[in-house]
């Protein structure tokens, strides 16, 4: 018992250390991950301009003008949210256009009845709530130097909505297979998200979680290893950076830390 508590107090210093070390870019990196999947999509409606709007006019039968329409407003739409959160003007506005394109492509593409993409939606939601939590300021005391009593509510729960959410993302990772390294993956993983969800080391468990799902989605998700006619690769390109944007919601958690509603923070007042 001692020393399981040894090791996991090494593995807190390591993760603190890292944090310090990396504290003034982390936060841009988690951002550029968790846009990533809107970037990477707003490219493709550019470059596949043709076959995406010829798929919205076979699978809705809306015309030429309405399936335009569909991919320009997520080519505007996805680019104009990557920018706005990435340069940090107006994340509000930014965060809201992203979720307006996540629930319309939940419905344009039909995967509301398909759970594993709508978990992987949620996720992403999840995420975005981490972005929107990161851009709402402290509440400032009335004395200078003196840090404040009360809570900024918005973020503390944007980020008890943002850790929940990221949930769901290891639900679509879940396969129920009886081997070894799916039990450990199921176990591990499991225990690990659960920490997460209710805030208990938090940014041990994401950072765990972060180095897990590195290398789960570099040997899974593998897309460049797949020829470009072949249409696996667009699907392995989407999985990939789908869990690159929820490895991105990890590494704002390890920025910012659980918040307010949660095990850590509850801790401190004990």
């Amino acid at each position: 018992m001692q020393n399981q508590n040894e090791l996991l107090g090494r593995a807190e210093d390591f993760a603190d250390q890292f944090l310090r070390y990396s504290k003034n870019y982390l936060p841009h990196i988690a951002r550029l991950c968790l846009v990533s999947t809107f970037l990477e999509d707003g490219l493709r409606m550019w470059w596949q301009w043709h076959e995406q709007r010829e798929y919205m006019d076979i699978s809705w039968g809306c015309g030429y003008f309405i399936a335009t329409l569909f991919v320009v407003i997520n080519l505007v739409g996805q680019l104009g949210g990557v920018f706005m959160v990435l340069f940090r003007k107006k994340v509000e506005v930014a965060c809201g256009l992203l979720l307006f394109i996540v629930v319309l492509q939940t419905i344009a593409y039909q995967i509301l009845w398909d759970m594993q993409f709508l978990f992987r939606n949620l996720a992403l939601v999840g995420g975005l709530a981490l972005v929107l939590a990161e851009s709402k300021k402290e509440a400032r005391s009335i004395f200078a130097g003196v840090p404040s009593l009360g809570e900024n509510k918005p973020k503390t729960y944007l980020m008890l909505g943002g850790r929940i959410l990221l949930v769901f993302m290891f639900l679509t990772l879940v396969r129920f297979e009886f081997s070894v390294m799916q039990i450990f993956q199921i176990v591990i993983g499991g225990l690990l998200m659960a920490l997460v969800a209710v805030g208990y080391k938090t940014k041990l468990s994401a950072f765990l979680l972060v180095l897990w799902l590195n290398v789960f989605n570099i040997y899974v998700n593998a897309w460049w290893s797949i020829p470009a006619y072949k249409p696996m690769r667009d699907f392995l390109k989407y999985d990939f950076f789908q869990t690159l944007s929820v490895i991105g919601g990890l590494l704002m958690l390890i920025s910012l830390g659980p918040g307010g509603v949660s095990m850590d923070e509850h801790k401190k007042q004990w």
